[in-house]
C-alpha cells in the first residue's frame, strides 16, 4: 500500500533539504552541521518539522547512489536535479508521487523500473564507491554484504545512563515522567545503555540538564566496559576527543581515583569539562598533546590506558553517511599509518602489569586485528595480547567497533 505525500505541507522543509544537500555534496559540509546550519534558519518549526527534514536528508544522502543513478539526475545539483532526485526517493520510500509541476520530470513506472535494475548491483543499491565496495570484499570477504547492508540502515538512538547518578531503569522512568519518552529498551549486552524507539531531540530535557545519561552507541560504550577500570586506578585516556569514553570510564571508578584526558586539539578537551561538570565527574585531569613532551612525562604511569584512534569511522556509517563520499583509500592509509604512530608512541605510557585497550570504529580488519598483530610483532615478549572483541552492526545493531585488551609484561 502506498503512502500519500501533501506537497503543500512540506514546500518549506523541501527547501531546507536541497539546501543540506546542496552543502554535503558541492561545499564538503558534513551532514550534520549541514542540517544544524538549516535548523537555525528556521527556528520556528516544531519537533516533528525538524525529524522530518532531518530524517529525509539522511535518507537521501544515505541511498544518494542509488537514487541518483535511478533518476539518471547524476552531476550539477540544480533545481531540475533536485527535484527529480526527491521524486525518486518518494517513490523509492513508497510513496503516491503527488500531482505536481514540480515532479514534471519524474516518470514513475521508469523510475520503478530503474530502482528495481539497480537494487541488484550491490555498490548501487547500497550507495558506495567503488573503492570501498571492493576493498570492503577484500578485507571482509562474504560477511562484506551483510555488514554494508546494517550500515546502511538508519541508526537508533541510545542512552548511556550516567551509574553515578542514575541506573538504566531509573532513567527509563525518569524519561518517561519528567519528558514523556515512554518507548525505551535496554540492550541485555551493553550494561548502561537505555535504547529509544523514536528518535528524539533528547538534549532539551531536564534528565539531560541534570547529567543524567550522554548519547552514546551501545557498541561504543563496551570500549570503557573492555578496559577494565577499578576506582582508585590512573588511568589514561589517550584520544579522548569531547570524552564520551572517558566519562563513562569515571562512571565504572565511581569517581574514584585519576584520569589524564589527552587530545591534540585543545576545544574538544574544552567540551569535556563542561561534560564533566554536568555529570558530576571530579576525577578528570585535561591535558593538550602539543609535544611528544607530554607524553614522554608519562612513561611507565598508567594502571590502564584507552587508545580510541583516529580511524576511517567505517563503523559509524549509519550516524554519517556522508563520510561514505568524503573518504578515499589515501585517508586509510593515512590513518593506519596515524594508528601504528600511537600505538608506538603511547605504550609505554602503561606501567609494568598494566593493561591497554586499542580500539576503532571501523568494520576492517586492516584498522583492527592487523594492527595489533603488527604491534605485537614489533614489541616482542614485552606485551602480551590478551583477548579481542568485534561488534558488528549486522549482529548487534549497533555501530561496528573493534577492541583488543593487551597487558605490559616487560
Amino acid at each position: 500500500m502506498t503512502k500519500r505525500f501533501y506537497l503543500k505541507h512540506h514546500i518549506f522543509h523541501i527547501k531546507a533539504i536541497f539546501s543540506v544537500l546542496k552543502d554535503v555534496f558541492e561545499n564538503g559540509v558534513f551532514a550534520d552541521k549541514a542540517i544544524e546550519k538549516a535548523m537555525r534558519a528556521n527556528k520556528k518549526w516544531d519537533v516533528k518539522e525538524r525529524g522530518f527534514v532531518s530524517d529525509v536528508s539522511y535518507d537521501m544522502i544515505r541511498n544518494w547512489r542509488l537514487l541518483t543513478t535511478s533518476a539518471a539526475a547524476e552531476g550539477k545539483l540544480t533545481e531540475r536535479n533536485l527535484w527529480m532526485i526527491l521524486g525518486t526517493y518518494l517513490i523509492f520510500d513508497g510513496y503516491e508521487l503527488p500531482e505536481s509541476e514540480y515532479f514534471r520530470n519524474v516518470n514513475e513506472k521508469k523510475v520503478i523500473a530503474q530502482l528495481e535494475k539497480f537494487s541488484k548491483i550491490r555498490k548501487i543499491r547500497e550507495s558506495v564507491p567503488d573503492w570501498l565496495d571492493e576493498m570492503g570484499e577484500k578485507q571482509l570477504g562474504k560477511n562484506w554484504e551483510k555488514t554494508l547492508r546494517a550500515l546502511n540502515q538508519r541508526p537508533s538512538m541510545v542512552l548511556r545512563a550516567n551509574s553515578l547518578l542514575i541506573s538504566p531503569k531509573e532513567l527509563q522512568t525518569k524519561l518517561a515522567e519528567e519528558d514523556k519518552i515512554t518507548e525505551t529498551s535496554l540492550i541485555t549486552w551493553s550494561p548502561d545503555a537505555v535504547e529509544l524507539k523514536f528518535q528524539r531531540n533528547v538534549f532539551r530535557t531536564e534528565a539531560f540538564h541534570k547529567g543524567l545519561f550522554e548519547v552514546q552507541d551501545a557498541a561504543s560504550q563496551m570500549v570503557s566496559e573492555y578496559l577494565n577500570v577499578a576506582p582508585g586506578m590512573r588511568v589514561i585516556d589517550a584520544c579522548a576527543g569531547a570524552g564520551g569514553k572517558t566519562l563513562h570510564l569515571a562512571a565504572l571508578m565511581k569517581n574514584k581515583g585519576r584520569i589524564i584526558a589527552m587530545d591534540t586539539k585543545e576545544k574538544k578537551l574544552a567540551e569535556l569539562k563542561k561534560r564533566s561538570s554536568r555529570a558530576e565527574v571530579k576525577i578528570i585531569e585535561t591535558r593538550t598533546i602539543d609535544s611528544s613532551k607530554v607524553i614522554k612525562r608519562l612513561k611507565d604511569s598508567a594502571d590502564r590506558l584507552l587508545l580510541d584512534v583516529p580511524c576511517s569511522g567505517l563503523g559509524v556509517l549509519r550516524r554519517n553517511p556522508d563520510s561514505k563520499w568524503k573518504l578515499t583509500p589515501e585517508e586509510i592509509e593515512r590513518v593506519i599509518k596515524i594508528q601504528r604512530e600511537i600505538l608506538s608512541g603511547f605504550s609505554d605510557m602503561v606501567k609494568v602489569g598494566g593493561k591497554m585497550v586499542y580500539a576503532t570504529c571501523s568494520i576492517l580488519p586492516s584498522e583492527g586485528e592487523d594492527q595489533v598483530k603488527w604491534f605485537i610483532e614489533q614489541v616482542g615478549d614485552r606485551w602480551e595480547f590478551i583477548g579481542e572483541k568485534r561488534y558488528l552492526p549486522e549482529v548487534h545493531h549497533a555501530d561496528g567497533f573493534y577492541m583488543a585488551l593487551l597487558e605490559r609484561k616487560k
